[in-house]
């Protein structure tokens, strides 16, 4: 391998440890082709609906109390579902995949859209609209690096 930060005349070694070495991503590293990996991913993320040819918002609330969460998870959901446009795709409330973080309950929504003015206003007047006590946190994500 060859551009190792100052080093770009001399050769180097690089490890992958993982579970999956067959793995496309992984194949494509070895290979290091690029262009390869970028043509499947680019076609997989337009037919998902996954960045760049979408956004993805995830609205996530968390306190230490599981009924607390789940209460303002749904009243958040139902509120984006009457003010829904038919560009949004909005996706049931469900636990993080890390559902439970020092001990506060974390659920989550998912909304996949093209994000502008008009449905940031939504969301905002959709959370907006919620009594939550002092445990409670609610954050949004705009295209989150993690899903966790």
């Amino acid at each position: 391998m060859h551009g190792r930060a100052g080093r770009e005349g001399e050769e180097g070694n690089v490890i992958i440890q993982t579970y999956n070495p067959e793995s496309f991503p992984i194949q494509c590293a070895k290979e290091q082709d690029y262009q390869k990996f970028y043509n499947q991913e680019i076609t997989l993320r337009k037919v998902l609906k996954y960045p760049p040819f979408c956004d993805i918002i995830k609205i996530e609330v968390s306190d230490f109390d599981e009924n607390t969460v789940q209460g303002v998870i749904n009243a958040i959901y139902e509120n984006l579902l009457k003010t829904n446009e038919k560009n949004m795709q909005i996706y049931s409330p469900m636990p993080s995949p890390i559902a439970k973080v020092k001990n506060r309950y974390r659920w989550r929504i998912i909304v996949k859209c093209i994000l502008g003015n008009s449905i940031i206003n939504k969301i905002n007047k959709s959370i907006n609209a919620i009594k939550i006590g002092n445990n409670t946190r609610i954050s949004v994500d705009i295209n989150p690096n993690n899903m966790s």
